[in-house]
């Protein structure tokens, strides 16, 4: 153990950027682990303050892929449940818990699934995977939230933070990565 009780040297993504750029790295925009995409650290205290005000009061835009099981009935939606964190570290729908708002467009049907661009307009822990689980269409590979884990027996979550737009307009992207393309073309062509 490192003093303050942090493990010494551990191989963590914040570590790794921090090694990169030689210095401190601070934490802006955390993903899941099994979720693939695009990330934020700032290299200040200042730009970290700034850019974390900007995701507390809504300013920042993010846009998932996420290839959903079954069919989604539209072209378009929102999904408004609450959403209640449990010590089990898993969320559910629950009217007693913190709203949470998630605008989902269809962007291609896939045999057996659909292909979602989703909006996180607020940020709660796991909403797109139980917004998406509560609608009746989980994220395929989902090992949390489906009847049958994983879902779809996908060999990964099909969860991707694809980009990002910031108050001041710019938009930061990732391309999903190979082995999230590879489970995309087999749902195209199964």
């Amino acid at each position: 153990m490192a003093p303050g009780g942090g493990v010494a040297d551990a191989d963590t993504l914040v570590a790794r950027v921090a090694a990169h750029i030689g210095s401190k790295a601070f934490i802006v925009h955390r993903l899941d682990r099994e979720t693939s995409g695009l990330v934020i650290f700032a290299r200040t205290a200042d730009a970290h303050r700034d850019l974390s005000r900007q995701f507390e009061e809504r300013q920042v835009t993010k846009r998932y892929l996420a290839v959903v099981a079954g069919h989604v009935v539209g072209r378009s939606g929102e999904l408004t449940q609450a959403l209640r964190e449990f010590g089990s570290g898993r969320v559910a729908v629950d009217p007693m818990g913190r709203d949470a708002l998630t605008r989902w467009q269809l962007r291609e049907r896939l045999g057996e699934a659909d292909l979602l661009e989703l909006q996180p307009v607020t940020g709660r822990r796991h909403q797109i995977r139980v917004h998406c689980y509560a609608m009746g269409h989980p994220v395929l590979g989902d090992t949390r939230y489906g009847d049958q884990r994983p879902v779809g027996g996908a060999p990964r979550l099909m969860l991707h933070a694809r980009q990002l737009t910031l108050a001041d307009g710019l938009q930061l992207a990732a391309e999903p990565p190979p082995d999230f393309v590879s489970v995309l073309e087999d749902r195209r062509t199964g």
